[in-house]
């Protein structure tokens, strides 16, 4: 298994980065980029890894689907009550990672989270799926349950007080916007020299852009 593992390697030849084809503003990057990739044969363009840490200082990841980019902010819904929710009530510092593979791209982007104001989140869960609705009222997210027919029994019960009625969105359910003050850009290069470059916010609210060592 071991050299087998070793023997997995590819060249990444789609792409390269420099001074001059980079947009100055990152969130104009950014849209470029998730635009290549939302119509590029990526599976999840708008998937991301959060990252977030324990009060304890242990982290946690996982995948999350990016819903906007408004006023500045990356937007995400997700349970107050779940791991993440909990976590960034306490320690609102955050990572969000987009991996393109299919592209040879990344971007990794940390920020500061703080939840979305409630008519926001009231405007987006209007707009989901019936089921996905339902599922938000009953699932106790990251919370440890019996077993799969525990939930689909909490999913029956649920939909049949809602028949001929709007889902109420609950209130430990909602977005968090997250304000970044790091943006990094990753292009696959040859021989592992990758192209990487690096926006840092400035005091005055201006990104210096600089390339970094692959």
């Amino acid at each position: 298994m071991k050299s087998q593992l070793f023997d997995i390697r590819r060249e990444y030849k789609k792409g390269r980065l420099t001074p001059g084809n980079l947009n100055d503003n990152p969130f104009e990057q950014f849209d470029h980029w998730l635009n290549d990739a939302i119509h590029s044969d990526e599976y999840e363009p708008t998937a991301m890894t959060v990252a977030t840490v324990s009060t304890d200082g242990h982290p946690s990841t996982r995948t999350v689907l990016l819903k906007g980019v408004e006023n500045g902010r990356f937007i995400f819904f997700t349970n107050y009550e779940s791991r993440k929710g909990r976590q960034l009530t306490a320690n609102p510092y955050i990572s969000l990672s987009f991996v393109w593979h299919k592209l040879e791209r990344q971007i990794h982007i940390e920020g500061k989270a703080e939840r979305c104001a409630p008519a926001d989140s009231d405007a987006y869960f209007a707009s989901r799926p019936y089921k996905s609705k339902i599922g938000a009222r009953i699932s106790p997210q990251s919370h440890v349950i019996g077993s799969r027919m525990e939930i689909m029994r909490a999913f029956v019960r649920e939909a049949a007080t809602w028949i001929g009625q709007s889902i109420k969105r609950p209130d430990n359910w909602g977005g968090f916007a997250v304000t970044p003050f790091r943006f990094e850009f990753w292009q696959g290069r040859e021989s592992r020299l990758h192209d990487r470059f690096l926006y840092s916010q400035q005091a005055d609210g201006s990104w210096k852009k600089e390339r970094l060592a692959p």
